[in-house]
């Protein structure tokens, strides 16, 4: 797959810029990193496993040791699945970091068992989705100070199976399938791509650009929970028998980093890519009210009201203090 597959040719520079890739601590998040790190950028490694991200630090600096224009490699705690860990990264962040040019939300799970984060949100969705929406809106005032800058996310051709229902985001409505709640994930990725690229517009902020993209099926350790949720041996059948057709994770990679970085697409924003060029959606992705609606609705749920993310000030904690009561989301 590899070699019929799309490759950022982009030799674009990145020194004195920093970039933060959630997530990054394996697969293609780690070869994202990877590729900044070379191209000199100061590079947030944002991952739930500090332990296996300064292994993975460790091994990118051990392997490019000696090499010339290489960048800096930080470590940083960020478990998307609890709001309260994407607000204390992002205040650590803005308070350490004066720029932040590039932010890749790459992270996610797929095809999960059933649960709820803490906040009350289904796991895919509340991962994915909705920890990527918080950390975005947080760091976007500091985006735009940096700017030109880009926001991109990570979905995947699956979000064209199943639509976002915006009456049932948390499948209470649904019987719950794994496969549904991950495709629905995605296509939310999508869809607040889309949305805040059109938000930016309306804003007059014009230098901060948004992507969404599918990165190819790739051999990675996203595969961990097949076995569980979608048929017996499921993880060894994605493995080693669909993993062979599989691209790797440095070409999968890819249009991540071209969406990042790449030159030819520094003027567009909200699209979605695959294979390093613009590709179609789904028909819901494509329609011009839902994801305005969209946005809304996450903005509303993540208790955002008070804060004005297109302004020039970092978000406040005090905005954050929730009573007992009010911190269980219901949807």
């Amino acid at each position: 797959m590899d070699y019929i597959s799309g490759w950022c040719k982009s030799k674009r520079r990145l020194e004195g810029l920093t970039a933060i890739v959630t997530g990054s601590n394996t697969g293609i998040g780690k070869e994202t990193a990877l590729d900044f790190y070379m191209r000199g950028a100061r590079v947030i490694m944002a991952c739930r496993d500090t332990t296996k991200a300064e292994s993975a630090k460790k091994e990118i600096e051990n392997a490019k040791e000696g090499v010339e224009g290489i960048g800096t490699l930080v470590v940083e705690e960020l478990n998307l699945s609890q709001l309260k860990s994407v607000r204390e990264f992002a205040f650590r962040i803005l308070a350490k970091e004066s720029n932040i040019n590039i932010l890749v939300n790459n992270a996610g799970v797929m095809c999960c068992p059933e649960g709820r984060t803490e906040d009350g949100f289904e796991t895919h969705m509340g991962t994915n989705h909705f920890g990527h929406a918080l950390l975005t809106l947080l760091l976007l005032p500091r985006l735009k100070k940096s700017a030109p800058s880009r926001i991109v996310f990570v979905s995947s051709l699956m979000h064209k199976s199943n639509d976002v229902d915006l009456d049932d985001i948390n499948f209470e409505k649904k019987r719950y399938d794994a496969l549904d709640a991950y495709s629905r994930s995605k296509g939310a990725n999508v869809l607040y791509a889309k949305a805040l690229g059109i938000k930016l517009k309306e804003h007059n902020i014009n230098n901060v650009m948004t992507y969404s993209l599918h990165p190819g099926v790739i051999n990675t350790e996203i595969g961990r929970h097949f076995s569980d949720t979608l048929l017996t041996g499921g993880t060894w059948l994605f493995k080693y028998i669909i993993g062979f057709f599989a691209k790797t994770p440095r070409c999968g990679a890819q249009t991540t980093i071209y969406c990042s970085v790449d030159e030819s697409c520094a003027e567009q924003s909200g699209l979605y890519y695959a294979d390093c060029r613009v590709a179609p959606t789904s028909k819901q992705c494509k329609d011009e009210e839902i994801p305005a609606k969209f946005f809304d609705i996450t903005t509303e749920l993540l208790k955002l009201k008070k804060y004005d993310p297109f302004g020039d000030k970092d978000p406040e904690r005090s905005l954050f203090e929730i009573s007992n009561r009010e911190k269980r989301i219901s949807v």
